[in-house]
């Protein structure tokens, strides 16, 4: 009798399917904390860390779309709450009045401080529950790989640095 030795293979559209899954359910679990915490929704944080990186804390509405992966409509909703929260000012191009720029405000800046070190932790939290240190260096390997994820270093996501 030839002992045969099953292996299982995981296909990439089950791969696919747990990225995307295990994506939306730590978002949905830190924007929970966020907001609990901070008053703060994951894409007003990331708003918040983008504009606190540009240069003169401010930004053309159309390239923070671009850098939160929104639509044009989806970050003017996004930025109205901020606005109306007092954490971002909007200043128009004094060359072209077509061009609007969201600006960090005081307020912003310290909001963004103040939310900083328990979101850090929190995603901290998240994945070293979860994973030892060389499951995340693997880990981070492997998902730099994908188009556009080896740029991500997580240094954008520690405010103070300008």
């Amino acid at each position: 009798m030839t002992s045969q030795v099953l292996t299982t293979q995981i296909s990439p559209l089950t791969v696919w399917a747990r990225l995307l899954r295990g994506h939306a359910a730590a978002r949905r679990e830190l924007s929970t904390q966020l907001v609990g915490l901070h008053g703060l929704t994951i894409n007003d944080f990331e708003a918040l860390l983008a504009l606190s990186h540009a240069e003169g804390q401010a930004l053309r509405r159309i390239d923070l779309a671009e850098a939160l992966q929104l639509t044009p409509s989806g970050v003017t909703r996004l930025l109205e709450g901020l606005e109306r929260a007092g954490y971002v000012d909007r200043a128009t191009c004094a060359s072209d009045g077509r061009v609007t720029y969201a600006v960090l405000t005081g307020a912003g800046r310290a909001k963004l401080d103040e939310s900083s070190c328990s979101h850090v932790g929190g995603i901290a939290a998240l994945f070293e529950e979860r994973y030892s240190a060389g499951e995340l260096e693997t880990l981070a390997e492997l998902l730099g790989r994908l188009p556009g994820a080896a740029a991500a270093d997580g240094g954008e996501c520690t405010a103070g640095a300008e």
